[in-house]
Order: C-alpha cells, then sequence, then structure tokens
C-alpha cells in the first residue's frame, strides 16, 4: 500500500520567477519504491546549482537512509512546455527560461520543433511573421507587399482566403493558433 508524506512541501528554492513561475515537483525514488511518496516542490530559477541543492536537501530530509534517487514527478508554470521525468538540471532551467520568455508561444513552436529549443529560438528570432485574425489577412497583407502593380479593379478577383491556406497546405508557413482570431504565423524555411 502506498502512503503519502504528508510533511509540508511547499518550495523553498530563491526562485526570482515569482509564485506563479515554473516549479517541479522532484520526489525522493528510494522512498517511492518503498511505498511512500515524499519530495518536494521547487521553483526553478536561473541556475542548476540551486536545483541540485534543493534536491540534494529534499533526499537528505528523506525518511529512507541514504537516498540518493530522484525524478520529477510533476511540473507547473511552464505554459505549456513538457518536462521528462529525468530531465537534466540544466535543460529544465533552459525550459523555464524560454517558457518565462515567450508563452503559450513558445511552448507550440517547441513543442513543433520536437522540443529542440535551438530550432525554436531559430524559428522565433528569424522565421516570425506576425500575429493574424486569419490566413486570409496574412495572404492579403503579402498580396499587398508583393503586387503593389495589381490595379484596384481587380483586387476584388483574388481568392485570399485560399492563397492563406494553400500557404499552409503547401507547407510555406507554420501556423498556430493562440486564441480565436490570433493566429500567429512562422515562414517555414
Amino acid at each position: 500500500m502506498m502512503t503519502i508524506d504528508t510533511t509540508p512541501t511547499e518550495a523553498t528554492g530563491s526562485s526570482s520567477l515569482g509564485a506563479d513561475g515554473p516549479r517541479i515537483y522532484v520526489a525522493c525514488l528510494a522512498s517511492y519504491n518503498n511505498g511512500c511518496l515524499f519530495g518536494r516542490w521547487i521553483d526553478v530559477g536561473e541556475d542548476e546549482a540551486s536545483l541540485r541543492s534543493e534536491v540534494a536537501a529534499m533526499l537528505l530530509a528523506s525518511p529512507e537512509a541514504e537516498a540518493e534517487e530522484w525524478a520529477i514527478f510533476d511540473f507547473e508554470g511552464f505554459r505549456g512546455i513538457e518536462i521528462r521525468e529525468y530531465e537534466s538540471f540544466s535543460h529544465v532551467v533552459a525550459l523555464a527560461g524560454f517558457a518565462e520568455e515567450h508563452g503559450q508561444l513558445g511552448a507550440e513552436v517547441l513543442s513543433h520543433y520536437g522540443g529542440d529549443l535551438e530550432d525554436a529560438r531559430t524559428a522565433l528570432e528569424d522565421r516570425y511573421a506576425g500575429a493574424y485574425t486569419s490566413l486570409e489577412d496574412f495572404a492579403e497583407e503579402i498580396a499587398s507587399e508583393h503586387f503593389a502593380s495589381v490595379h484596384d479593379s481587380m483586387k476584388n478577383y483574388i481568392d485570399y482566403e485560399a492563397i492563406g491556406r494553400d500557404m499552409s497546405l503547401s507547407g510555406d508557413i507554420i501556423t498556430f493558433e493562440l486564441a480565436h482570431d490570433d493566429i500567429r504565423i512562422f515562414w517555414a524555411q
């Protein structure tokens, strides 16, 4: 039978990210393997040394003698970015910083690029086309920039909705719908 340690496990890390900032729940595996869930919520600060220190303190307080193995059992405040059970502390800190800097859009882009922070950063810095209410609005803006010489009487015959849809389906652009009327568009290359 699994028992749960009811000792207060509030985060004690020294994060400058505030109460809603990224944090992880790190559990002692020796306790877990012996039927007791023992761990601590830890604020993810700006360096991995503080995370290591907090985990070491949690392991020292474990009800199991000589506890030394840990795992991340839960996380919050990462704005949709997934944290794996055995993620390195340096990567957790990097993901927390990325989440704080880029929010939900960053999480969506990171997921699209398979969790590769470098690819996600490159996309955000070099390929971002902007925020639009629809693909039609995006296509109309692109067309107006590139087809300025089209006579005004002919512009009513251009199907901007189809152009935007075709750009998305052909892979020329990558879209992320963050909310109704809030589509973020990136160039694929």
